[in-house]
């Protein structure tokens, strides 16, 4: 008996354009302000990202001179609890001032290389303040725009539940606008500033020192003049990315903001470790192009850096503008705690590799997997030269204890207070620490310039040894005691010496002795 089965066909519905009017909450503005922007100093971060965004749009535009610096001033007021920052951009026109200044996610920077393209960055303060002023002036205006966040007002509209109040009408509440006269405001120019500061995290951003130590790390500033791989780095990266170096100065600083980065670094209370060599890299992309330049400061690889140095870490740049920390690429080492121990610096050029929204990592994308497959075999290479000169100093560490422990068996042994046997076993000691040192030097894991130098130090310990092994036989010390009271001493001596965890104070102990008895 057969069935036949009749196919059912279901056609589905057409998908359709929704009618209704889209819901934006007053809640996106507690998301793009102090959700996004987590880490307070990063604030300044994003003005000043903006600030050389807008220094660059006034070169393009001819209003700033060829020779005229980007510049950036901060105010920092403690007692009045309030910070200025204020660029000599391009500054915004009066006709769009307004809306440029309350749109959200609409920035017209996307797509034109610019460092800041999301139009949420200049929200970055509203978290940490009580009031948020916007003040700007172009060329030719009579008066200065200003506009007014009430931050303060905001937390508490946030606080409520009132659902049925969107952005915009949450917007329209805190915002104000308004203009005003020109007085001592320069001619083209734009200005943040925030009132009523929130004490945070001891209070790091009323702290000139603290805001100067962290635009130092992640702003784009200028190398020390002293900075001995300076043009080296400057002319390979300089090549592909456009720096854009600013003149950041803090209050009343004698000079502006530099990197960190010097000639050594204090590892240690007045110990200091040379940088050495600076390798330049360049990592290609997917397509052949190159993506990314950078490089990496190699130096005695002593141990881990502290994080005083400002220094520490393989980081990364877009823009000239540090993403994430130093902990960016701290995986990539077969152990992570050698990123620690590194100094270098990505900066990318393939627009395809993007910075998150936070800016404290990137976008996931086989671009920037390709990055993190390049940077492998550097983090590798660190390690490796790690792991060598871990080797080196124990070595170099082992030759100093031995050649020390020589020196201690010679003076004994000069000492004559030992007896046949015991001066026998210590001078047999004394060469084979001799053999020891021999193998050291021909190991060739040590630089060939710390062999060189070793190599005089056991030349002259030889020389040194030998006068006391080969001086001619004289009396004991202990010659002028009676055979049985000498034998006795000398069996002391002997004990003294095997079971003292110090021959330095062991020595010690028998000249005194010696003093008593003689």
């Amino acid at each position: 008996m057969s069935t036949n089965i009749i196919p059912i066909t279901i056609r589905e519905a057409p998908w359709q354009n929704l009618a209704d009017e889209i819901v934006i909450g007053k809640d996106i503005l507690e998301l793009l302000s102090s959700s996004m922007y987590v880490d307070p100093m990063t604030i300044y971060r994003e003005y000043v990202q903006n600030a050389a965004d807008a220094i660059d749009d006034g070169r393009s535009a001819g209003q700033l001179e060829s020779k005229e610096a980007g510049s950036v001033r901060i105010d920092i007021d403690p007692p009045g609890r309030s910070v200025k920052i204020t660029d000599n951009g391009a500054g915004i026109a009066h006709g769009n001032f307004v809306q440029r200044l309350t749109s959200f996610g609409a920035s017209k920077k996307r797509g034109r290389g610019a460092r800041g393209f999301r139009g949420v960055g200049r929200l970055a303060g509203i978290g940490y303040c009580q009031e948020l002023i916007f003040r700007s002036r172009t060329h030719g205006e009579s008066k200065v725009s200003e506009l007014r966040w009430d931050c303060k007002k905001l937390k508490t509209i946030l606080r409520t539940n009132e659902e049925d109040l969107g952005l915009r009408e949450a917007v329209a509440q805190v915002v104000e606008f308004r203009r005003v006269p020109v007085t001592d405001y320069p001619e083209r120019f734009f200005q943040v500033e925030m009132r009523g500061i929130i004490r945070h995290r001891n209070d790091q951003l009323l702290s000139a020192a603290a805001v100067d130590t962290y635009l130092s790390q992640v702003a784009p500033v200028a190398f020390r003049p002293d900075f001995p791989f300076r043009d080296k780095i400057l002319s390979h990266v300089g090549s592909h990315v456009r720096l854009g170096d600013l003149e950041i100065v803090i209050g009343n600083a004698s000079s502006p903001v530099y990197r960190p980065h010097g000639g050594s670094m204090e590892v240690g209370v007045g110990v200091f470790d040379p940088f050495t060599e600076a390798e330049l890299l360049t990592i290609e992309g997917i397509d052949g192009e190159t993506a990314c330049v950078g490089w990496v400061l190699h130096h005695g690889y002593t141990g881990a850096l502290p994080a005083a140095c400002n220094v520490r870490g393989l980081r990364v740049r877009c823009g000239n503008i540090q993403v994430g920390d130093e902990r960016m690429f701290e995986d990539l080492f077969p152990e992570s705690r050698f990123n620690g121990w590194s100094v270098g610096e990505l900066h990318v050029i393939d627009p395809r590799i993007v910075p998150n929204g936070r800016r404290d990592h990137f976008e996931q994308s086989v671009h920037f997997h390709n990055l993190l497959t390049h940077m492998t075999p550097v983090a590798r290479e660190i390690t490796r030269r790690c792991r060598t000169s871990s080797i080196q100093r124990k070595w170099a560490r082992d030759f100093e204890l031995r050649e020390i422990s020589i020196r201690e068996k010679a003076s004994i042994i000069k000492q004559g207070a030992l007896g046949r046997n015991e001066k026998y076993r210590m001078t047999e000691e004394i060469r084979a620490g001799i053999a020891f040192l021999d193998n050291i030097l021909t190991k060739g894991l040590l630089p060939q310039a710390v062999v060189s130098e070793l190599r005089k130090r056991k030349d002259k310990l030889i020389r040194d040894v030998s006068k006391v092994l080969n001086a001619p036989v004289k009396a004991s010390a202990l010659a002028d005691l009676p055979n049985a009271k000498r034998r006795v001493c000398e069996e002391m001596i002997n004990l003294i010496y095997e079971c003292s965890a110090s021959p330095t104070n062991a020595k010690l102990l028998v000249d005194k002795i010696l003093a008593r008895i003689t």
